[in-house]
């Protein structure tokens, strides 16, 4: 899987064969991605940071944002030519990367949904997808 910011002076790559053989990624509704995405909710990765591969990453900036709803602060990069949002990494995924799936052209079906309980009420939960109260991988809705 590759995509690119806006102006294309960053490109990502996915190596990972089993991308869009199970479900993979998730959308966050937590009030920071829903910033960082421009939307109603984020869409992001989170995958091993080794089968990530980046060209241009002089052009990366870094917002380090410290006021997030779990607690844990994130150091959020975006292209600093076009402002696209690139990809977002904390301590809390150790070897991790989480990537704005929106970069990419096709993207994999999304496994799960985080700060579910900040959806916004007129937006339905994503089919199939595991409903997190908060945090992902968390205490789930149905606890």
């Amino acid at each position: 899987m590759e995509g690119t910011c806006l102006c294309k002076a960053i490109k990502v790559k996915v190596d990972d064969p089993d991308l869009f053989t199970k479900r993979r990624g998730h959308i966050c509704h937590c009030h920071n991605c829903r910033k960082t995405a421009g939307s109603a909710f984020g869409s992001n990765l989170i995958i091993e940071t080794e089968k990530v591969t980046i060209t241009g990453e002089e052009n990366l900036q870094v917002y380090h944002d410290y006021e997030t709803l779990s607690g844990n602060p994130v150091n959020r990069y975006f292209c600093r030519t076009c402002g696209n949002p690139i990809k977002s990494m904390t301590d809390l995924y150790k070897g991790k990367t989480i990537l704005k799936l929106g970069i990419f052209e096709r993207i994999p079906h999304p496994e799960w949904e985080s700060f579910a309980l900040k959806r916004q009420d007129w937006h339905k939960p994503f089919e199939g997808c595991t409903q997190y109260k908060i945090k992902s991988l968390g205490e789930k809705m149905d606890d």
